[in-house]
């Protein structure tokens, strides 16, 4: 991921409404759809009126509501229910990832997309984020383009990691993520609802590959893997590709060395 400049400046204002237009979840120009409602997650007053300034000034994005600590950001995205919630990592009350893992984890029972972002580079961040429920995870100095496109990413229902990041990640916490008994020997698990070729692009994507990798290892469209993807999403009843890598791993799929 790119770093150049620390998002500041702006109004602090609440519940700024944007307009409607063509939105980047549909994937094209379809006309008029709902826009993108996000709920901004920041204690630092400053940076949370820059993010609400520079998502709020684009047509696709409405800016539902703020918080300026994680219960607070808890208890209003219950309420508010937005397409994605911006959680910074360090929050007082109640820290951005028990934030997450209360919106987005294995026991939310309405998850709720969660784009994290935090000033820290490091791995153990993004790593327990994302096993906390967040769809991706961006850095706070990054530029404002990347902040808008991961924000729409995020609510189409992709994940917002690179590929190489995440096979940084399986490498570095492998021993972390414990694979059971082969899922193929289990006739109970929602594995064996996937076709032989699902399993594969499954095994390909746990591996850390994007699509177009996918696609040119497998000899097929990008299209073709996209559908694939998606269906492996639904069988597994997973709500992104960052889900589908840590499903894989920990139900023994794939392992770090392959």
């Amino acid at each position: 991921m790119t770093d150049p400049t620390r998002f500041t400046g702006g109004n602090d204002s609440t519940g700024r409404p944007g307009a409607t237009a063509p939105t980047a979840r549909t994937g094209g120009p379809t006309g008029p759809t709902t826009p993108i409602r996000v709920l901004i997650c920041e204690d630092q007053q400053l940076v949370r009126a820059g993010y609400v300034t520079i998502l709020g000034a684009q047509p696709d994005v409405e800016i539902a509501g703020e918080a300026g600590d994680g219960r607070s950001a808890v208890e209003q995205a219950v309420r508010l229910r937005p397409d994605v919630v911006v959680m910074d990592i360090q929050m007082p009350v109640l820290d951005g990832i028990e934030a997450t893992r209360l919106l987005a984890g294995p026991d939310a029972g309405a998850p709720i997309k969660v784009l994290v972002v935090t000033t820290f580079n490091l791995d153990e961040y993004v790593y327990e984020a994302l096993r906390a429920g967040a769809s991706g995870f961006l850095l706070k100095d990054a530029p404002p383009a990347d902040l808008i496109n991961a924000v729409r990413t995020v609510a189409t229902g992709d994940s917002l990691l690179a590929p190489a990041v995440t096979r940084r990640l399986i490498g570095r916490f492998a021993d972390r993520i414990r694979p059971g008994t082969d899922p193929r020997t289990n006739a109970h698990t929602p594995l064996t609802d996937l076709t032989a070729r699902e399993y594969q692009v499954l095994e390909l994507i746990a591996a850390g590959l994007s699509n177009a990798e996918i696609a040119a290892q497998l000899v097929l469209s990008h299209e073709t893997v996209k559908t694939y993807v998606s269906r492996i999403l639904t069988k597994l009843g997973l709500r992104d590709r960052v889900q589908a890598v840590v499903f894989a791993h920990r139900n023994g799929v794939v392992t770090a060395t392959g």
